[in-house]
Parts: structure tokens; C-alpha cells; sequence
């Protein structure tokens, strides 16, 4: 398994408060139109629930990424559905005073020895776009 860490970032909100919108994956509705802005042609919001999110990344397809785990205020994992890479994903929160919070998104994926060179780019500059919207998101 390869691992890609995304940077450190920090959320001015409670651990708790961002653990509980993160973790109910129909919290989405309240910011879907901001994920699929124009600008964001490569990744597009098709389907979500309480435990799965369902998106189109081009040119790969489409992709289910649903809880398997939730440690409260600390970790959501998540594992991938239909992807054409087995990989797992897991966004840490550390509380690091009473409204912030440290985070980091790590994605673990099967590569072999041919498409790593191809994907490790993208799959990094991935996870870290995903912390930066971390610190964007509505969690009033």
C-alpha cells in the first residue's frame, strides 16, 4: 500500500462540530453546489447518503466512498467502492483548542509498479485539495 498525506490544516471550529457534519455524509446538500462549481469540472457529486458519497472523477469514472468507521472527534474512514484502484481514506481531527482543529486526510492505495508514476501526482495534489475544503466548509 502506498500512503498519501495531505498538509496539516486547521478548522476554526470545535473537533466536535466538525466531526459531526464530516461524519453524516447527507450534510452534503448544505454545500453540494459549492463541491460542483464551475472550476471543479474533474470531480462532480453524483449521490450521497448517511454513510456513502458517490462521485464522477474524470477521466476515471465513478466512485462510492463509504464509512466504514467512526471514532468520535478523532477519525472517519472510509473505503472505495467500484474504483479501479483499491484504496482506503481517512480524514484525522485533533482538537487543538476550543474552536480549532487540526486535520489531515490520508488516502492508502494499491498501486503497482506501473501506475504509480502516473497516479501519485494526482492522488496527492487530490488530498490536499480535500484538507483545504475542509477548512471552507459551513459547519455553523
Amino acid at each position: 500500500m502506498t500512503s498519501f498525506e495531505s498538509k496539516t490544516v486547521r478548522i476554526a471550529h470545535s473537533s466536535e462540530r466538525v466531526f459531526e457534519l464530516l461524519s453524516d455524509l447527507s450534510n452534503l446538500e448544505r454545500f453540494k453546489g459549492a463541491l460542483n462549481a464551475p472550476g471543479n469540472e474533474k470531480l462532480k457529486i453524483t449521490g450521497y447518503n448517511k454513510d456513502s458519497l458517490s462521485i464522477e472523477v474524470s477521466p476515471i469514472g465513478s466512485i462510492t466512498f463509504r464509512i466504514i468507521d467512526r471514532e468520535p472527534n478523532k477519525t472517519i474512514k472510509f473505503e472505495a467502492e467500484n474504483s479501479p484502484l483499491p484504496l482506503n481514506l481517512w480524514i484525522q481531527l485533533v482538537s487543538t483548542g476550543e474552536n480549532e482543529t487540526a486535520s489531515r486526510i490520508t488516502v492508502k492505495a494499491e498501486l503497482n509498479p506501473f501506475i504509480k508514476p502516473m497516479v501519485s501526482k494526482p492522488l496527492q495534489e487530490g488530498v490536499d485539495k480535500m484538507a483545504d475544503m475542509l477548512v471552507i466548509l459551513p459547519y455553523e
